[in-house]
């Protein structure tokens, strides 16, 4: 889009001057056009961009190639900085400074001369990064040196390539010009005059790559006319037009970028092809249309606790729903976006060879927006009528395809999902972008609010005796030296409560304990300010260095100017997870004990509760068990955000033992937590009395090694991890999960004095 000058801005001489001091350039024609230059520069950069728009002027101007390039930089950067950003400048002013230091200088004034148009062309500071680099990617190519001197000759096909540039952006696209060059150069490299005709388009063979790499819709050709669709057809009356900002496919090789948009725009191809009897402009509608339908009607998603099989349906049924919706506003894109949507097959995938969940999930998409697809099958068919049903009085909410998603991947889901072979075939629908825009990742004490949202999606879950829906972890399988993806499906859920009294009456039974906690946890409370003297600037007047400095000013000698002081903090910055092993062993009464180690571990936490929250140490208490890989239990009893109240005594007094001990899981788990954290120190407990198990494993070394993985993972976070060992024959596996870091107590009955103990130790 062309943008003006506006005619009104006036820069005041005082500012003129200024600007001109900080130009160091001394060529007498500047005086002739700086005026001019800086009223430009003024009316369309920030302060800031005018900093760099000068700097990058006096870089230029170093360089010693005349005063051409300083032209051309003044007269040109204002409106590629405008277009593209400001950090522009610095790109074009690096470059035009690290060309200068090779032999290939000569070719700067041409170099400059093609920025503004290869920006207009290009669009996106990412398309103008990725064309300097191919630019200078092509100049050291086809630099060459003599053998036996220092000496080495210029590119002889960089001047006229940057003759072409406008001509050969006008034609193709960047990744097709990248082709274009990379054959002049393979094939020409080695031969100065046939290079120099090739890059100047007089060889044969030029033009005939040329032709075959000109294909599909270019992006700038068709911009205002895309600008104008969108403006006209999804934006309402007074709303700001999103800039689309085109980017190449080709330059990222680790995946195929797709569309997104954000608060800075909507990202689109820079070309595209026709595809299935759809014209590359109909595409690009295609693509914008449903956009503007996400931008319209889709409301936020919490990503935690869904699985990534989760997210990918929650997707797909939220990519349905605005296809819906787009079609029943404007009837006539049905046959495009029909066109453009792939027919996969149910026999297609094979389920003892492949994971088929991407396949199953294109079918529902094909079987939801097509009446006339033959699909078949019935669950797809179920859903497909239950999302019609959703749809049929009205828009409905992203929230209701949550529910319908999450409740698909449940009933459908299959071992060999699980597999790594994933098919991709007739899975993509090009003209939808990537969700990133559907997603929220929650912040801290995000964990108790979490349990607040959607009833309906909890509902519909699989397990609904659970409070949310499953999210996966994946296990780490020794034997192979492998990563199981997905393996584990962790449940959430906020342990119901029972009278607090119970736990008030642990705490009163050891008064004399918590006495003594007490004497040292007054010496371990922070002192949360700090007094800080001797500042020249500060908070307040201290008053001691103030008279002082005054007499010595009136004794005649020179004061001491920090009268001053301000205050830091000096508190502690720790936060504490608390994992609790609840399997079936910890309702046995030890040997010599007269209560069981449930009972125990209850003192004991209620005690470390205590005492911590008196430190006033963020800290959070949960509880784990396991029913096989399929049903890990994590039981939230206290959250970082939750005050240590009758409600957190109320669920730590209704403990409950059952079933096993898979801890990798547990971990993970509380370590995803525990990481978006803030503070500067993050402490993992766990308190066990039993080596990680479960019903479902033979190799005792299995879930050992896995939750010996753990920790390392854990550790790689910055998360230390201590463990709290109950069994008697630890000292056989423990230091082989926790290394040096874990802690075995053998008289179990001194556990509600030594975990506090403990705890103060480690953070002190």
């Amino acid at each position: 889009m062309e943008i003006t000058t506006p005619q009104t801005f006036v820069l005041q001489p005082e500012a003129l001057k200024t600007y001109r001091e900080h130009l160091t350039c001394s060529f007498p024609q500047l005086d002739d056009v700086f005026a001019d230059c800086m009223t430009e520069a003024a009316a369309l950069l920030s302060p800031k961009g005018i900093d760099d728009y000068l700097a990058g002027a006096s870089r230029v101007c170093m360089i010693g190639r005349g005063f051409e390039p300083v032209l051309t930089y003044l007269e040109n950067m204002p409106r590629v900085a405008r277009q593209v950003g400001a950090e522009a400048l610095p790109l074009i002013s690096q470059a035009v400074w690290k060309m200068s230091r090779t032999p290939n200088g000569c070719a700067i004034p041409g170099f400059l001369q093609t920025i503004a148009e290869a920006t207009r062309r290009l669009g996106s500071l990412e398309q103008l990064q990725r064309y300097v680099d191919l630019m200078f990617d092509m100049m050291e190519r086809t630099t060459r040196s003599i053998p036996g001197f220092h000496d080495t000759i210029p590119s002889p096909g960089m001047p006229g390539l940057l003759e072409q540039i406008p001509f050969l952006l006008s034609q193709l696209s960047l990744e097709g010009l990248r082709n274009w060059i990379n054959y002049g150069i393979h094939n020409h490299g080695d031969h100065p005059e046939q290079q120099r005709d090739f890059f100047q388009l007089q060889s044969a063979d030029s033009r005939a790559v040329l032709q075959r790499e000109r294909h599909g819709v270019l992006f700038a050709d068709h911009e205002r006319k895309l600008d104008l669709y969108l403006w006209a057809m999804w934006l309402e009356q007074g709303e700001e037009k999103p800039d689309l900002v085109p980017y190449s496919e080709s330059f990222d090789e680790s995946r195929k970028p797709q569309p997104y948009f954000d608060k800075l725009g909507i990202r689109v191809p820079d070309i595209y092809d026709d595809l299935n009897g759809v014209s590359g402009l109909d595409r690009y509608r295609a693509l914008l249309a449903h956009i503007a339908g996400h931008r319209r009607w889709s409301g936020p998603v919490i990503a935690d606790n869904f699985s990534p099989f989760q997210r990918i349906a929650i997707e797909l049924f939220e990519d349905c729903r605005i296809d819906t919706l787009v079609m029943r506003r404007y009837p006539g894109l049905r046959r495009i976006l029909l066109s453009l949507h792939p027919t996969p097959t149910g026999e297609a995938c094979d389920p003892e060879a492949e994971s088929c969940i991407r396949h199953r999930l294109a079918i529902l998409s094909r079987a939801v927006l097509d009446p006339d697809y033959d699909y078949g099958d019935p669950d797809i068919r179920e859903f497909a009528e239950r999302f019609q049903n959703l749809l049929v009085e009205g828009e409905s909410e992203t929230k209701d395809m949550v529910g319908l998603a999450t409740s698909f991947v449940a009933r459908t889901r299959r071992q060999s999902d699980q597999l790594p072979n994933v098919r991709y075939t007739d899975t993509v629908v090009d003209y939808r972008d990537d969700n990133r825009s559907l997603w929220v990742f929650t912040e801290i004490g995000s964990e108790e609010a979490s349990f607040d949202l959607n009833e309906k999606q909890v509902q519909e879950a699989d397990s609904p005796e659970f409070g949310l829906p499953p999210r996966h972890y994946h296990e780490w399988d020794y034997t192979t030296q492998s990563i199981r993806p997905d393996w584990v499906s962790l449940y959430e859920s906020l342990h119901p409560g029972a009278s607090p009294a119970l736990v008030d009456k642990l705490l009163a039974r050891n008064t004399a304990l918590a006495a003594r906690l007490k004497q040292i946890l007054d010496m371990l409370k922070p002192q949360w300010l700090v007094r800080v003297r001797y500042q020249e600037d500060g908070s307040e007047l201290d008053l001691d260095v103030a008279i002082r400095s005054l007499i010595d000013f009136r004794a005649g000698h020179i004061p001491d100017p920090r009268i001053n002081m301000s205050h830091r903090s000096d508190g502690r910055d720790i936060a504490v997870s608390l994992l609790i092993d609840l399997s079936q062993s910890v309702a046995d009464v030890p040997a010599g004990c007269q209560q069981t180690v449930l009972e125990l571990s209850q003192e004991a936490v209620a005690l470390l509760g205590w005492a911590i929250d008196k430190l006033g140490d963020e800290f959070a208490i949960a509880g784990f068990s396991s029913n096989t890989r399929h049903e890990v239990r994590y039981q939230h009893i206290k959250g970082f955000a939750e005050k240590w109240d009758d409600n957190v005594k109320a669920r730590l007094g209704a403990l409950e033992a059952g079933y096993s001990t898979r801890m990798g899981a547990a971990l993970r788990h509380a370590g995803h937590y525990l990481d978006a954290r803030r503070a500067e120190k993050k402490l993992l407990l766990v308190l066990t009395d039993g080596e990680p198990s479960d019903i479902d494993v033979d190799d005792e070394c299995l879930l050992i090694e896995d939750t010996r993985k753990a920790v390392q993972e854990l550790d790689r976070d910055g998360i230390y991890t201590h463990c709290i060992s109950l069994d008697r024959r630890a000292d056989e596996y423990v230091s082989d999960i926790f290394g040096q870091h874990y802690t075995v107590i053998d008289n179990i009955e001194r556990l509600p004095e030594k975990l506090p103990q403990l705890f103060m130790s480690l953070t002190k």
